[in-house]
């Protein structure tokens, strides 16, 4: 139960440290050309922009769902060890 604790802690630390990357990465990969911070958002001058727009939207939901999945693995990992306990 502890190895099982102690491993999901540190997949979740790890998850958790590399959102941050992930997130600068597909934003670069989204606005590779020209980036300008404009009002409340970016304004990207990218290939991807101007042949498809909803292609680079898509991109930037990757990390939100990042994200997600490693809330996915806290809440399996944290069930997984109650259950052995005998908790739930």
């Amino acid at each position: 139960m502890i190895a099982n604790l102690i491993g999901g802690f540190v997949s979740i630390l790890l998850g958790t440290s590399l959102i941050g990357p992930v997130s600068t990465e597909v934003m670069n990969a989204a606005c590779s050309n020209n980036t300008t911070l404009q009002g409340s958002g970016f304004t990207c001058d990218s290939a991807l922009y101007q042949t498809t727009s909803w292609g680079a939207t898509v991109l930037k939901l990757v990390p939100g769902f990042f994200a997600l999945s490693i809330l996915g693995i806290g809440i399996a990992v944290t069930y997984t060890s109650l259950r052995q306990a005998g908790i739930v």
